[in-house]
C-alpha cells in the first residue's frame, strides 16, 4: 500500500524539509512512503497529520509530528536485520514505519487500547515482523534484548544508563531526556564499551516516563 493522492503533496513537502535540514535519507523516505499517516491519525486531524505538531490520539496520548519522526529515524540508522525495541507504541506509526527498516520490532505501551489499536493496523498493512505488548516499558525489556536500537517516545529524568546492557555492541538509543515539565533534549546515545556517547538531535517537549500499565484502557 501506498499514499493517495491528498498525501502526496504533504510527503513532498516533508522531504524539501527534511532536505534542508540534511537529512536526506532514501531509505526512511520509502519507509515513510509505503505507510499511509492518515491510516494512524484520527480522522478529524488529517488536515495536521503531515504536520509537525503534536495530534491527539486516544487515551489522552499523542502522535508525534512527523519532522521530529524523521529526525529519530535518522539518528536511529536502522539496518536491515536489526533489533529495535521502541518504548511507547501509541498509535503504530513509527513502528510500522521501523517494521520496514529492520528486522524485528518490538513496541511496548502501557495502554491495551493503544496496543490493539496499532495491531489491527499493522494487520491491515501486512506488516509481520512488529511485536506489539502493553507493558511497562520504563526500564526497557531486558528478557528479550539485546536490541540494536532503542527508541523512547517519553522523557527520563536523567540519563538512562541502564539501557547501556539491553544494546547490542555499537547499539544506539534514541530518547528524550529533562523535567518531565520542561524542555527536554532528544539524544542520541550510542554504545561505546560500557558507556553512551551522546549526542543532541533536538529540542522537544514530551510526557514524562510513566511506570505500570494501564488497569482499564
Amino acid at each position: 500500500m501506498s499514499l493517495e493522492a491528498d498525501e502526496r503533496e504533504k510527503f513532498a513537502a516533508l522531504l524539501l524539509r527534511m532536505r534542508a535540514a540534511g537529512l536526506d535519507r532514501h531509505d526512511i523516505a520509502s519507509a515513510i512512503e509505503a505507510t499511509p499517516r492518515s491510516a494512524f491519525v484520527p480522522a478529524q486531524w488529517h488536515a495536521d497529520a503531515w504536520s509537525d505538531r503534536m495530534v491527539p490520539i486516544e487515551c489522552g496520548e499523542a502522535i508525534e509530528g512527523i519532522d521530529l519522526q524523521m529526525r529519530v529515524l535518522a539518528a536511529l540508522s536502522i539496518e536491515p536485520g536489526q533489533r529495535v525495541l521502541e518504548i511507547g507504541t501509541g498509535s503504530g506509526y513509527t513502528s510500522a514505519v521501523m517494521g520496514r527498516l529492520s528486522g524485528r520490532v518490538l513496541s511496548v505501551d502501557r495502554f491495551k487500547t493503544l496496543v490493539d489499536q496499532a495491531r489491527l493496523r499493522h494487520e491491515s498493512l501486512g506488516i509481520s515482523n512488529v511485536v506489539l505488548r502493553q507493558a511497562d516499558g520504563t526500564q526497557g525489556f531486558p528478557a528479550d534484548g539485546p536490541f540494536d536500537r532503542i527508541v523512547a517516545w517519553a522523557a527520563y529524568d536523567t540519563l538512562p544508563r541502564g539501557f547501556v546492557d539491553q544494546l547490542s555492541t555499537g547499539g544506539i538509543m534514541v530518547a528524550p531526556i529533562g523535567p518531565g515539565e520542561g524542555v527536554q533534549i532528544m539524544e542520541k546515545m550510542s554504545k561505546l564499551g560500557s558507556r553512551f556517547e551522546r549526542v543532541p538531535v533536538a529540542e522537544v517537549r514530551l510526557q514524562p516516563m510513566a511506570s505500570g500499565v494501564a488497569a482499564a484502557i
